[in-house]
């Protein structure tokens, strides 16, 4: 149950005031990783903190590593210290007894066997009443060995009225095969209201927003058509180059890293139509008409509708940074893309004729995720003697500075009627104060609470795969290498022909 002394927090308050999580154990495949260390325990402190955690919790972590329970909790510990909201390692010093350490292999059915063992002593020690929900924080590579070991030894299986349910990590699949062929396996030991596959994009909370924005406000859902929008820029920029992750981008790349999942997820978001309700059944099923409305593509239309670039050597904060083929673990050779820009259009009654720009590239002039809804002009302009102005554009800011702004003419004063573009700018810290909750809280929490609203649908995956597929089938027929683009900069050039029209990119 929820600690309710506690939900007069304003974190508390901003996931949930009605609901309620049943008691549980979260197993973690992976467990010695980043994502549990870095992201999944501080989260689930975050929720502690704020009263969010049944009474009867405990985590598993599940690994190849010799760790013991006390190294296992001292690595999580330095973790919720490092990279926890303020004050929760108090939550974990509190907790640190729920969190046991499972040592095994993924293929391994003997350790599946003890698994269920150990689950079963929590059961009688932490009150987690036969609930499981396993995270599967590993590579992709081992997603197959576990979910057939999870298949095989009845742990997926629901009895007696408690839930299992299993939350996998992106890349969900590498293409449209892999992804049905992931999709078969994991419907060999889960339903699909059992399966939330994660997409951290979609906890934050302007991604949330929205929703809200479109359907809880008389003024925006009118104009939110053909009819007034312009176009549509979807944004997300990073200012960082591979790093590390050379070896894994070297097999995706940024569309199948970024655009596939986050983009994609984004833009069904602000193209569905209004759900019949705020079920995760309504919400997807509006999501997943948005994507079978996209065409695929030819392999010829490709290059007209498509720019693909990798970054070279540059400058960024004043200093030399290398150029994509010179970072560890990148062929000399890569025709890897690091960036992608796509112009997509939606034949459906309220989008036909409304372009949606999307963009996503390394080492950019800056970090910033954004949606950008310019509208159309006005159909004659009045104000002689001056500049036209702007076109109206509503600004969703994703990241880093989660917010709200929309651009309109305002007159400037003094006795000349002279329009200059303004801004009202809505900023979550300014509005609400304190700490937003990370999106890992809001998504651990609603898997424990099994809702799927903010998870991608088995034939969400399938679709954005479909589109995703033509655009590299096109590259890899044309035989072209990628452009090139200084790091730095805000991408190739050649991007600006995709937004005809005298439209151009914005520069966040």
């Amino acid at each position: 149950m929820v600690n309710a002394s506690l939900l007069a927090h304003p974190l508390a308050d901003e996931l949930t005031s009605v609901r309620h999580t049943r008691p549980c154990a979260l197993v973690i495949f992976g467990a010695t990783g980043d994502l549990t260390k870095r992201k999944l325990v501080p989260a689930l402190m975050g929720l502690a903190k704020d009263g969010l955690l049944p009474t009867g919790f405990a985590v598993v972590g599940f690994a190849r590593r010799p760790w013991s329970d006390g190294s296992f909790r001292t690595e999580l510990g330095d973790g919720v210290r490092q990279f926890g909201r303020s004050d929760t390692l108090a939550a974990f010093e509190q907790l640190q007894e729920a969190f046991t350490f499972h040592q095994g292999d993924f293929a391994d059915p003997a350790a599946y066997h003890s698994l269920r063992l150990e689950l079963d002593r929590l059961d009688q020690k932490r009150g987690t009443a036969g609930n499981r929900l396993f995270y599967l924080a590993t590579p992709p590579s081992s997603y197959s060995s576990i979910l057939q070991q999870l298949a095989a030894s009845g742990l997926s299986r629901e009895a007696d009225g408690s839930f299992a349910r299993v939350i996998v990590e992106k890349p969900f699949g590498r293409d449209r095969s892999t992804a049905q062929a992931l999709n078969d396996q994991v419907r060999e030991g889960f339903r699909e209201r059992q399966v939330f596959r994660i997409d951290h994009y979609l906890g934050k909370e302007t991604v949330q927003n929205i929703l809200a924005l479109r359907f809880a406000n008389g003024i925006f859902e009118p104009l939110w058509n053909e009819k007034f929008v312009d176009h549509v820029q979807i944004t997300v920029a990073e200012s960082i180059g591979v790093g590390s992750r050379g070896g894994y981008f070297e097999e995706s790349g940024i569309v199948r890293d970024m655009i596939q999942n986050h983009l994609m997820q984004v833009l069904s978001l602000v193209a569905m139509e209004p759900p019949v309700a705020l079920s995760a059944e309504a919400v997807r099923d509006e999501k997943v008409k948005v994507l079978k409305a996209i065409r695929s593509f030819r392999p010829e239309q490709v290059a007209a509708a498509t720019v693909r670039a990798q970054y070279t050597r540059g400058s960024f904060g004043g200093e030399d940074v290398p150029g994509y083929t010179e970072e560890a673990g990148v062929a000399p050779d890569s025709t890897t893309e690091t960036y992608a820009a796509v112009r997509l259009q939606i034949d459906n009654w309220r989008w036909s004729g409304t372009p949606f720009y999307l963009r996503a590239g390394k080492r950019l002039a800056r970090r910033a995720t954004e949606v950008a809804i310019q509208f159309k002009q006005p159909p004659h302009l009045l104000f002689e003697g001056g500049k036209q102005p702007q076109p109206n554009v509503l600004l969703l800011r994703i990241q880093p500075d989660e917010g709200v702004a929309l651009r309109f003419g305002a007159k400037v004063p003094g006795p000349d009627l002279r329009i200059r573009d303004v801004r009202m700018d809505f900023r979550y810290g300014t509005a609400f104060g304190g700490e937003t909750a990370d999106a890992y809280e809001r998504l651990l929490l609603d898997a424990m609470l099994g809702d799927g609203t903010l998870f991608a649908r088995g034939d969400e995956v399938d679709e954005a795969w479909r589109i995703v597929d033509s655009i590299v089938e096109g590259w890899q027929r044309s035989g072209q290498r990628p452009l090139g683009y200084a790091a730095g900069t805000w991408g190739p050039d050649a991007a600006a022909r995709l937004l005809e029209a005298g439209r151009s990119w914005r520069k966040p």
